[in-house]
């Protein structure tokens, strides 16, 4: 097993961030490739890269996402994506993803990707899922070989700007149970709502699969008004700029007081998970309104207003991080402590598109894992 996480201790050190049991709920298959599996692979189908060893080829994706445009950023998946076009290609990926996340201490990792994106040499949709599904099932038994327990899932992403969202949603239901634990929709955002791919979600509505959907991360509040009422979104993918519903009422000397919009209450109250990604927020300037340090992030708003906040990593490669490190940035910066950290992932694993047994479950091993740190 070829994984190995940095550890990331406490800010002020203490307890193993790494060593804590973990919740990533927003992690896409084609944002997690190892660098030298994407050069080895890419030797295998003579595929041009802007480096040829595993460190520089890191640094090229690092600096090409750190672009301040969701579009930009985007654009890094031309090169990951073509080395996942074949049935070795995609479960080997999937395979090293989940020892990449169970090194990092994650127990319960929902694995998105979008199998329109990988066709180009003649696999079939339900080829591509049959790969990544073994993969993923030699990933849990290459864990469970070096100590570490982990469960995963499949969430089946359609393209927005594309016209199979019916398709891909008939896709995820036939291997609903198998693997696949939901549905996302994902790629551009802006100019593509949610609402034009209600047939899908109609049909997802219609056989009891949950959905979660890319909104609030390059478009606003009408893309999270759409994934909630066309998508009947389960939880938010990012997210964001559900910030953009809170309103400063008035400030003094200690404290700032704020109202919630109709939209923000109703996330708030019906407990919507917001599937937060504190690095790739900057990365691709979700935030910008806000600021560009990770301070400026509405993150710790929206946990102290009490939304259901998750933390999850989005894109470990062009991101150049990992749930735990995502973990110690938030609280290095806004002070947090372990009971805090315990939250994010409680709120992670009753988000998660387990059975609620299996979701109690989730929650005594993370209770029981933090009380022990």
């Amino acid at each position: 097993m070829n994984a190995a996480a940095d550890e990331y201790l406490m800010p002020g050190g203490g307890a193993s961030i790494t060593a804590l049991p973990k919740v990533s709920l927003h992690d896409h298959l084609d944002g997690g490739l190892r660098p030298q599996t994407i050069i080895e692979l890419g030797e295998e189908i003579g595929l041009e890269l802007p480096a040829t060893d595993a460190p520089a080829l890191a640094a090229w994706f690092a600096e090409k996402s750190d672009s301040g445009s969701l579009v930009e950023y985007l654009k890094t998946f031309d090169i990951t994506t073509a080395v996942m076009q074949t049935q070795h290609g995609l479960a080997r990926v999937a395979r090293e993803f989940v020892q990449d996340l169970a090194a990092d201490g994650v127990i319960y990792g929902e694995i998105r990707w979008a199998p329109e994106q990988h066709v180009s040499r003649g696999l079939t949709l339900d080829q591509t899922v049959e790969a990544v599904q073994e993969g993923l099932d030699q990933g849990v038994e290459d864990a469970r070989a070096a100590g570490h327990s982990i469960r995963v899932g499949q969430l089946v992403s359609a393209m927005r700007h594309a016209d199979r969202g019916l398709e891909i949603a008939e896709l995820a239901s036939r291997h609903y149970g198998r693997g696949v634990v939901g549905f996302d929709i994902a790629g551009a955002e802006a100019g593509f709502p949610a609402g034009n791919l209600r047939d899908a979600f109609d049909f997802l509505a219609q056989n009891y699969i949950p959905a979660t959907v890319h909104a609030g991360e390059a478009d606003g509040l009408d893309s999270i008004r759409g994934a909630l009422f066309d998508g009947r979104a389960l939880r938010l993918g990012h997210g964001v700029r559900l910030a953009e519903d809170v309103h400063t009422a008035r400030e003094d000397d200690e404290n700032t007081y704020v109202t919630l919009g109709p939209l923000a209450q109703w996330v708030k109250d019906r407990e919507i998970a917001l599937e937060l990604s504190p690095s790739s927020n900057l990365q691709t300037g979700a935030i910008e309104q806000w600021g560009d340090e990770l301070v400026d992030h509405p993150f710790d708003l929206l946990y102290q207003l009490g939304f259901r906040v998750t933390v999850n990593t989005d894109n470990r490669l062009m991101s150049a991080t990992s749930l735990s490190r995502e973990l110690f940035l938030l609280a290095e910066t806004f002070g947090y402590d372990l009971t805090d950290l315990a939250v994010f992932q409680l709120n992670a694993a009753a988000s998660s598109f387990l059975p609620l047994e299996d979701r109690e479950e989730l929650a005594d091993l993370i209770t029981t894992g933090f009380d022990e740190a």
